[in-house]
Order: C-alpha cells, then sequence, then structure tokens
C-alpha cells in the first residue's frame, strides 16, 4: 500500500478513509466502491482500514452519520439566523434543494441512495436513514407549527414527499431557480390545502 503524501498525511486516518468513502459511495454507489479503490484513496493499508471500520457496514453507518449531522448543522444554522422566521428557514430550505439537485456531480439524495441500495431493513444503515429522515420531516413540523398550521405532522410529511421529487427534478435537468420555485410553490398549495 502507498504512503499518503504530503497534506493528505496531515488529516487523521478514520476522517481520510471516510471522506474516501463519502467521495466513492455517493459516486459510485455502496456495493460499488470496493476495498481496494477506498484504501487507495485514504492512502491507508487494509490493517489500518480495518482498525477504524471492522466491518464495511461500519463504514457505511459512519458515512451516514456523517451526511446527517453536516444537514443538521446547515439547518441548524439557518434556525439560528431567523429565530423568529419560519418562512425564511423554509424558503431556505427550497432554494438550497434546488442549488443541490442542480450542481454538478448530483446523483439524487444520498439517503434515498443508500436505501435503494441498503434492501434489508435490518441493516444498521437503515436506521441511520431513517432517524434522519424522521429529524428532517420534524424540522418541517415545528416550523410548520410555529406558522400555526393546520396538522403540521401531515402537513411535514408531505412537504417531505416534495422535497425528494424537487431533487429527482434537479437532477433530471431543471434549473434551480425552477426546482426552488416549483418547491415553493407546491409546499404552498399543500399548505393552504
Amino acid at each position: 500500500m502507498t504512503q499518503a503524501s504530503g497534506a493528505t498525511q496531515d488529516v487523521p486516518v478514520r476522517e481520510r478513509i471516510l471522506a474516501a468513502a463519502s467521495r466513492r459511495y455517493y459516486a459510485d454507489g455502496i456495493r460499488a466502491a470496493s476495498a481496494d479503490r477506498l484504501l487507495a484513496e485514504a492512502g491507508v493499508s487494509k490493517v489500518t482500514f480495518y482498525r477504524y471500520f471492522p466491518t464495511k457496514d461500519d463504514l457505511v453507518v459512519a458515512y451516514l452519520q456523517e451526511a446527517s449531522a453536516a444537514e443538521r448543522a446547515r439547518v441548524a444554522a439557518q434556525r439560528a439566523a431567523h429565530p423568529d422566521d419560519p418562512v425564511a428557514v423554509l424558503r431556505w430550505y427550497a432554494g438550497a434543494v434546488g442549488q443541490l439537485a442542480c450542481g454538478p456531480g448530483f446523483r439524487g439524495c444520498l439517503f434515498i441512495n443508500a436505501a435503494a441500495e441498503l434492501p434489508d431493513g435490518n441493516h444498521p444503515g437503515r436506521a441511520v436513514i431513517a432517524e434522519h429522515r424522521a429529524w428532517l420531516q420534524g424540522q418541517a413540523a415545528e416550523l410548520l407549527a410555529e406558522l400555526q398550521v393546520r396538522d403540521p405532522q401531515a402537513k411535514a410529511a408531505q412537504l417531505m414527499m416534495l422535497r425528494d421529487g424537487a431533487m429527482v427534478a434537479g437532477y433530471l435537468g431543471s434549473t434551480p431557480e425552477s426546482v426552488a420555485a416549483g418547491l415553493e410553490a407546491a409546499a404552498r398549495a399543500v399548505l393552504a390545502g
């Protein structure tokens, strides 16, 4: 195994492995990303790799947890920036979905992609996916409750479906602006109903 060079050696080993997995799992798919490619990208030996992640499932779980933590941080930052303006947070999220879904290298929602690749409901990654989606839907429900929307839980579930569809629209060629505007318009229709 080749040693990592220069700046790569400055990054802690666990983070290098996780960064390589994040790139490959998202770009190629969880099943298609070989351990050998991850080892080469991270610049670590198999022994070192398995010291940090004894099984591939452990690495998949860490990948999903890291992605969840990043999204949670972004949402928390917006909620902190707009503590009394749930509409601003919801609009920001619609715009963020549009930018993400239409951005270079976008291959769909990584949580939905992972769920498709992990069909066994008992896989530990499925628990992370379910927890993340429940959290995201809960965030929407809290914002809708602040707006005094009737039945915020049901409306939040509908907004999640719209979010998922908006990501597909972006992946299939819509513009960030049209995805964001479409998501906002559809959300308004749901909330008015």
